[in-house]
């Protein structure tokens, strides 16, 4: 089975001690080490974080924005940003843009309709939206804007995933890293669906690493 196959069935994976005490910052979950979603949450209260700002380059020629960045383009012209990734995509409380609004700038689109509730299955973009910004990266002279209308919880939510998924980083390594950048704010829900994503990805390693040892 391949990544993305397993990926795709992270829905059945365990969630087990939810709400375990925070002295218990990792648990095993069938031979993986995890955080549980309110140590995740912990995380963005501890320590020193980044300031707020419009936009803010998270990975190199990642950058994470808001709104106002999305719309100004002559600030995205500045930029040098060649691919848009709008994580707040529809009518409402999202940003309108779309492909046409940026057909005369040679920047390539691709809108989500992503709602920020914790309810909302966002994980369903993980993977298009991952492979999205790494076809993107793929050419050395690409930067990318992934936003939302804040830029804290949608567009930080996939970026967080791209990180996990194409650069190996747990779930708390991405977090630690893009918070250091920029003032992100997932919501409870969204860091549920990561921490399934980071449980599924470590297993797949596990299998892999197995499957190495028995040859």
């Amino acid at each position: 089975m391949s990544t993305e196959e397993t990926l795709r069935c992270w829905s059945v994976v365990l969630l087990r001690n939810e709400f375990k005490p925070l002295n218990s910052y990792k648990k095993e979950v069938r031979h993986v080490l995890v955080c549980g979603t309110l140590e995740l949450e912990q995380l963005f209260w501890t320590g020193t974080g980044a300031q707020y700002a419009h936009v803010n380059e998270v990975w190199p020629r990642v950058y994470i924005g808001d709104e106002k960045t999305a719309l100004e383009r002559p600030g995205l012209r500045e930029l040098g940003i060649t691919h848009v990734l709008n994580a707040a995509e529809g009518k409402w409380n999202n940003v309108l843009t779309g492909a046409d609004y940026y057909s005369d700038m040679d920047i390539q689109y691709c809108g989500v309709e992503a709602d920020d509730k914790p309810s909302f299955n966002i994980s369903q973009y993980f993977c298009p939206a991952a492979q999205f910004i790494h076809q993107a990266l793929n050419r050395p002279q690409s930067k990318v804007l992934v936003h939302c209308v804040m830029g804290r919880s949608r567009s930080a939510t996939l970026v967080l995933a791209y990180l996990m998924m194409k650069h190996n980083l747990t779930v708390v390594d991405a977090i630690e890293h893009v918070r250091r950048r920029r003032c992100i704010l997932p919501n409870h829900g969204f860091l549920k669906q990561l921490r399934a994503l980071d449980i599924t990805l470590q297993e797949e390693k596990l299998r892999q690493k197995r499957q190495i040892q028995d040859k």
